[in-house]
């Protein structure tokens, strides 16, 4: 268990950092145009970019991320 101390001195980068593993952000990205689907990390970082919202989903189930969406 976490202790409220312990949550009080994490740091960015320990913030940044959770759900990194576990979590893809899914977020409309133009590109040339026309619309992309992103695939984005915890901390930001681009995964992967595909053409539409059902291919990036199956593509980060399939990854073992838990897509959500980014509004």
């Amino acid at each position: 268990m976490v202790s409220i101390e312990q949550i009080r001195q994490i740091t960015t980068e320990d913030l940044l950092s959770l759900g990194v593993r576990d979590v893809a952000y899914l977020k409309d990205v133009e590109v040339d145009g026309s619309t992309a689907v992103g695939i984005f990390a915890a901390n930001g970082q681009q995964l992967a970019l595909l053409p539409d919202r059902n291919a990036a989903i199956a593509a980060a189930v399939e990854n073992g991320l838990a897509p959500v969406t980014l509004h």
